[in-house]
């Protein structure tokens, strides 16, 4: 089987790469892809050498599926080419996710609209999002939602190379030359993540009202966040606040989150930290608490790895349904 992976330079791509190999995902061709200034450079992967082209037309031909992570830009411009050329493609920026032609999936969720890709499109999600989202759903199918508040630390490597490039450099007391962040962020926290509306929320904040809506199939219901950017490489972590239509025990909330695939609770280990869920696919619940003063309201800290389940994991796993049919 033919793949190409659009990004494979990228942080998010090499990890693509890395989760493709564990999952023993079938590629008999690997076709890298990356900007001008990556062409000809050799990836390894799979104990073979593979040099890294750019986009062009015809390159998709053949394909499978085609994996994207370049940024909404090049998904843009490409993935609807890919797509025409035979490649069912599924693109990790944030390009088509509002499509209302292009499903948005988290396979734990929703994995029968993957099948539903007029456009030969399928949109992975924001990486919180997911995070959030598969957390979100377990609760949902046992007593329904209302209302959802959460605060998100997100670590710089949602920013890209040059977001870890930027903490090292300044932990290691560098000046940082390219960072994305505007302003310091060793031993800072920044409550700013994407551009800024005139009311006063950030990109990211609406990206997780509009794409959790869309994903749990609830396009009415109360979403707001407050998105946070914090010194850690890698490891997002999410203190979420719902509010439930039926009112549950913690320990039917427990057992909820415990029955919902992709999720593992902590309650009886130290809590989740995004350290420990560095290097792994679970979306770790702890801190699990009924409000003590409002019936049906329930508090959840939520960890992952932003690369892993929130890009790379969750493309790759869209990728394994698209071949099962």
């Amino acid at each position: 089987m033919k793949v190409a992976v659009l990004g494979a330079t990228g942080a998010v791509g090499r990890t693509m790469l890395q989760v493709l190999e564990e999952r023993e995902f079938p590629v008999d061709e690997l076709v890298p892809l990356a900007s001008e200034r990556s062409r000809g450079t050799r990836l390894e992967w799979r104990g073979r050498e593979w040099e890294v082209r750019v986009p062009e037309p015809g390159i998709f031909r053949d394909c499978a599926v085609a994996l994207f992570s370049a940024g909404s830009a090049r998904s843009r411009e490409w993935a609807q080419r890919a797509a025409d050329e035979g490649a069912v493609v599924v693109d990790n920026s944030s390009a088509w996710r509002l499509h209302p032609e292009v499903p948005l999936v988290v396979p734990e969720i929703n994995a029968e609209r993957i099948a539903e890709r007029p456009l030969g499109i399928i949109a992975n999600p924001n990486c919180v999002t997911i995070q959030m989202a598969v957390a979100l759903e377990a609760i949902r199918r046992v007593a329904g939602l209302r209302r959802v508040m959460a605060s998100t630390y997100q670590s710089v490597s949602g920013a890209g190379q040059d977001g870890v490039a930027a903490l090292e450099a300044e932990i290691a007391g560098r000046s940082a030359e390219s960072s994305p962040f505007g302003v310091p962020i060793a031993g800072n926290l920044i409550p700013s993540i994407g551009p800024r509306d005139e009311d006063g929320w950030n990109e990211e904040e609406e990206k997780i009202r509009q794409e959790s809506r869309k994903i749990l199939g609830l396009p009415q219901l109360p979403v707001a966040a407050t998105c946070v950017r914090v010194p850690v490489a890698v490891g997002h972590a999410v203190a979420m606040t719902l509010e439930t239509e039926r009112p549950l025990t913690r320990v039917e909330a427990i057992e909820a989150l415990e029955a919902m695939p992709g999720v593992r609770t902590a309650e009886a280990e130290r809590d989740p930290l995004p350290r420990d869920a560095a290097g792994t696919d679970p979306v770790v619940v702890g801190r699990i608490r009924l409000d003590r003063d409002l019936p049906g309201v329930l508090h959840l800290w939520v960890v992952a790895d932003n690369l892993r389940k929130g890009a790379a994991t969750n493309t790759v796993q869209i990728a394994e349904h698209v071949i099962r049919g």
